[in-house]
């Protein structure tokens, strides 16, 4: 039998096909920002938002959207606030979002039976109506992800240097758990809310271990994302398992296969010099041209050489110098 011409295949591939995409391009900058737990705590809110549509008889995937969009700005507010830390922040996720909908669920009689096929992931339940609704969310979270790959990756990897260039900070951080959340729901009915974060993060990981450079890391991380997500759906249909377990085993044999590259770029850091440079005497203050949307910082995929207190990144045959809103000729 040849698994195209079925309709709710066809449904599942497509849904997988966008979870690939989605879900690396928003966990690059999870990863980055060191919260790669999160896609865990929103997929915990986001079962809330499943057992409140099951308890008002609503359509399960916007509501979950909804709820998982706010719980993440009310957790990120919280933490910028500093009235919870990052951690207890994350317990109020993953415990209260996932009681709600537990709960929610058994007052109407649905129990758990319902609910697992949100938290594993179920082909069958994909309907049309669900991939449009996925299909835009998709394409908001990819353009986004895409369209601010330098304002976002300068908020992930230096705040207070984001800040000096003009940047709002606490609105690109609050775009980033939203498209998180957003993201996360996207990915449920294939992958499942319990097990969406690894499709988030391994793919990452395993783009990292391969490539220098955070454009670079960035596509080829979709790429694998895609890769298992995409043969994860076919191999379920198959060896009849759950699509949400072997997708992320999938993921996770990709993130193996990259561990002795990971290990080669390691031994090539180490054997390239470090140029130091101990001249006190100041240089002529000389700006650099424009650098466009690119930002020089950690794997920006430019060298970095130790200059007294600060670094220096080499571009173009010079030496670039963050200072303020601009860089410097060194």
């Amino acid at each position: 039998m040849d698994i195209f011409t079925l309709a709710f295949m066809q449904r599942a591939l497509i849904a997988a096909l966008l979870a690939g995409l989605t879900s690396p391009a928003i966990g690059a900058y999870i990863v980055q920002r060191r919260l790669s737990l999160l896609g865990d705590g929103l997929g915990h809110v986001a079962i809330a938002g499943v057992g409140l549509a099951l308890a008002t008889g609503t359509a399960p995937l916007p509501m979950a959207v909804a709820v998982a969009v706010v719980g993440a700005v009310i957790i990120e507010l919280l933490r910028q606030s500093g009235r919870a830390s990052a951690d207890v922040a994350m317990a109020i996720l993953f415990y209260g979002g996932l009681a709600t909908g537990v709960l929610l669920a058994g007052v109407v009689g649905q129990g758990t039976g319902m609910l697992s096929n949100y938290l594993f992931g179920s082909l069958l339940t994909i309907t049309e109506a669900d991939l449009w609704l996925i299909g835009g969310l998709a394409a908001l979270v990819g353009a986004a992800a895409i369209g601010l790959m330098p304002q976002l990756f300068a908020v992930c990897t230096d705040e207070d240097f984001a800040k000096t260039i003009g940047l709002p900070v606490r609105f690109y951080n609050l775009l980033i758990v939203v498209l998180a959340a957003i993201t996360v729901t996207v990915s449920m009915r294939t992958v499942g809310l319990l097990m969406v974060s690894a499709l988030m993060v391994v793919p990452v990981a395993a783009a990292n271990n391969a490539l220098t450079g955070f454009r670079a890391s960035f596509f080829a991380a979709i790429g694998l994302g895609v890769t298992a997500a995409v043969s994860g759906v076919i191999g379920s249909f198959y060896l009849n398992a759950p699509p949400g377990s072997l997708i992320v085993v999938i993921a996770i044999a990709l993130f193996v296969l990259s561990l002795p590259l990971a290990g080669l770029r390691q031994r090539q850091r180490s054997a390239m010099p470090v140029i130091e440079i101990t001249d006190p005497t100041p240089m002529p203050h000389q700006e650099t041209d424009l650098h466009a949307d690119h930002l020089h910082g950690p794997d920006c995929g430019h060298r970095a050489v130790i200059h007294g207190d600060h670094t220096d990144y080499l571009h173009n045959g010079h030496r670039h110098a963050p200072h303020g809103d601009h860089y410097d000729e060194h």
